[in-house]
């Protein structure tokens, strides 16, 4: 094996290793952490160094002091994942986190955006906000020349599916336009020609958020991978297929450094009030119907939040170029059990006042054009790659959710 098929065969930490070794920092990627805990990881795996590890390590921090990584988070729906996930890299809680990160927030706060989702980290100096669409070219360039961007984590999109139905134009010009032109952005300020990447900017990467959606749906068994065939049944699905593709066309044809996750539903604190289970609680608090499309035996695959923002944070920094990674819990429940399960929670943390359960609110109702039956992920590949384990189980994520919704209210 050559040298150059050595080093693309190497792990993110294998290479800091070795430009440590061999006094190259100035090789070294820009995506693996500087602290405690890689620190703790190279000693623990390279014990027969020449160097004493902390010598090395120290050697190769002073020599990279300089450099702060930018990271543009763009959003258009300031939902529960994308504001925790911001959360989660600047206010850390525990050693994996990215303190020394800047973060530029790309948002254009549609009906959907609430920037008390981010007042944590809004008078962080690390933290840059900026009112704006992705679907304006001439922005996402400015940004980019202000802030020499080394990578991308694209949360953006336009997500409810039954707005999608009702008026699908919003989809495509925000999931598809706007994937492009930041794409195409980070094309022309990252490469000289089609791989061949500009001096510096070799190790810059464009991380793209999807969903599960854009595999249609299952039958009663088996699950979704990551080689499943695409089959979109809404306009919103649709968007997001095409948006993969882009992503993935801009790795093959020009070499951009991209990585690609498709995760189930998502829940948790924050999350907008149109969503499923947000909808559920606010019903259940004011006493008015809970609407359940058709007989309520749709399945979903239900992912909490700061789990799905742990595993945004893994693959960013350690997944493979060009690879894309499905990321689900296990928590397979139909519309009528989470329903049920919520009203069974609130019954015992906010009982009714006049005696009576909260399930006798569930009204049925006309089911949604295209409503797809089933939707599971098969998390192996994250999990075996990646290392990745959610935190939270349903039973224990819903309890959580339902509390800051009842507290918030």
């Amino acid at each position: 094996m050559n040298a150059a098929m050595l080093k693309e065969a190497m792990t993110p930490l294998e290479r800091v290793v070795a430009a440590i070794r061999h006094q190259e920092p100035d090789r070294v990627p820009v995506y693996p952490l500087l602290n405690g805990c890689n620190r703790r990881l190279i000693h623990a795996s390279y014990p027969d160094w020449s160097l004493k590890p902390e010598v090395a390590f120290e050697g190769y921090v002073r020599a990279t002091e300089d450099f702060q990584l930018d990271v543009i988070c763009t959003l258009i729906d300031l939902s529960v994942e994308a504001a925790d996930f911001g959360q989660a890299i600047l206010y850390p809680e525990n050693e994996a986190a990215h303190p020394d990160y800047k973060i530029v927030n790309l948002d254009k706060l549609t009906y959907a955006g609430n920037l008390d989702n981010l007042k944590e980290v809004a008078n962080n100096p690390n933290y840059t906000f900026v009112k704006g669409d992705i679907c304006d070219e001439k922005l996402v360039n400015e940004l980019f020349d202000k802030y020499d961007f080394t990578g991308v984590i694209h949360f953006a999109a336009e997500s409810h599916v039954d707005n999608s139905i009702t008026g699908p134009r919003p989809f495509i010009n925000t999931n598809l336009l706007g994937t492009f032109n930041l794409l195409e952005a980070a094309r022309i300020h990252w490469f000289d020609a089609p791989n061949t990447p500009k001096k510096g900017k070799e190790n810059n990467r464009f991380h793209h958020i999807s969903t599960d959606e854009v595999f249609g749906q299952l039958g009663k068994e088996g699950y979704f991978t990551e080689t499943t065939p695409y089959a979109p049944s809404s306009p919103y699905s649709a968007s997001k297929a095409g948006s993969d593709f882009l992503v993935r066309a801009y790795h093959h044809t020009f070499g951009l450094n991209t990585t690609t996750s498709n995760c189930s539903n998502n829940y948790g604190p924050k999350q907008h009030s149109e969503k499923l289970i947000p909808t559920i609680i606010r019903n259940c608090l004011n006493l008015s119907p809970i609407p359940i499309y058709g007989n309520g035996q749709n399945i979903r695959d239900w992912l909490y939040v700061t789990d799905h923002a742990k595993a945004i944070d893994l693959i960013y920094h350690n997944g493979t170029s060009g690879e894309t990674y499905n990321v689900g819990g296990h928590n397979e429940r139909t519309n009528i059990q989470i329903t049920q399960t919520i009203c069974q929670i609130l019954d015992e943390m906010r009982p009714r006042q006049d005696g009576k359960k909260y399930a006798e609110l569930i009204t049925f109702v006309k089911d949604r054009a295209g409503h797809d039956l089933r939707y599971a992920i098969d998390p192996a590949k994250i999990t075996q790659k990646l290392g990745y384990k959610p935190d939270e189980t349903f039973d224990t994520g819903i309890i959580k959710t339902v509390k800051w919704y009842v507290d918030k209210a």
